[in-house]
């Protein structure tokens, strides 16, 4: 595996080991928000229950989106809660394709957390492997980390960057390609104007990321090569934050428009555009 991928996503495999040897990983099974997902449900035992609209997520304003940014004090308590030091090893899944836990990690490593995870192929890679379930539910440890976070340590863009990205063909779409299309019919569908349609979905194979040689060069193809600055965005920021793992893993750097389209909609002075991109 290489130190890009190492650095983003860690196997079943490689997660057992750390388990065996008694290693303290701190492992958060990620739900979008209460309700989307019983809480009781199977997981990986010692796993702790976090939801991304409360634990990962500033309060929704009319012109923020979906899921804004936390403010990061609030994150920081979460994360001593969780037993967090600056040290531990944390390991993040969900058991619905990946966007959740890449959108929890994103967040971490935004607040400056380095040592944070990916499992690859989640909670199902997890049951594949024979590895044994809990339904036991927790949100919080009884031993208080001591982690310090801070805001900024990966890259964010805003709506008029994310223009301007759009105009060179550098902003992607992490849509899948209904979302991205449209429907001229309905307000508030579409895509901004010169974005590149890059559903997060197609770098996945059999539930888990693809080769990260095979990741590149599917990057390289639409132009996100690393010679240039490039933008994602999905409909909140969770997909988008997929792609955005799915990028570091293969070794490239890619700024979130956090407000994403539910942003961008929500502004009436901000075109959008429906239909196929142009070839």
């Amino acid at each position: 595996m290489n130190d890009a991928r190492a650095r983003t996503l860690v196997t079943v495999g490689e997660l057992t080991k750390l388990l065996d040897a008694g290693t303290a990983v701190v492992l958060l099974d990620v739900i979008d928000e209460q309700g989307a997902a019983p809480e009781e449900r199977p997981k990986i035992p010692g796993a702790l229950s976090v939801h991304l609209a409360t634990d990962f997520s500033g309060t929704p304003t009319a012109t923020s989106g979906r899921r804004p940014l936390p403010d990061v004090s609030a994150l920081q308590a979460r994360a001593r809660a969780w037993g967090i030091n600056n040290a531990t090893p944390v390991v993040v899944y969900d058991n619905a394709g990946g966007a959740q836990a890449s959108r929890a990690w994103w967040t971490l490593r935004w607040a400056g957390l380095t040592n944070v995870r990916v499992l690859d192929g989640g909670y199902g890679a997890w049951v594949a492997a024979g590895r044994p379930s809990s339904t036991n539910v927790a949100t919080r440890t009884n031993r208080a980390g001591d982690v310090v976070l801070t805001a900024g340590h990966m890259p964010t863009i805003d709506a008029n960057e994310a223009a301007e990205l759009a105009q060179q063909s550098r902003l992607f779409d992490a849509r899948p390609r209904a979302s991205y299309v449209g429907d001229p019919a309905k307000a508030g569908t579409g895509h901004i104007p010169g974005a590149v349609h890059a559903p997060s979905g197609g770098n996945i194979t059999d539930g888990k990321f693809k080769p990260s040689d095979d990741l590149h060069a599917g990057f390289s193809k639409i132009g996100a090569d690393g010679s240039g600055p490039i933008g994602v965005y999905c409909g909140s920021g969770n997909s988008a934050a997929h792609a955005i793992a799915a990028m570091a893993a293969a070794g490239l750097d890619a700024a979130l428009y956090v407000g994403s389209w539910s942003a961008w909609s929500a502004d009436p002075a901000r075109p959008v555009a429906t239909g196929p991109e142009a070839k």
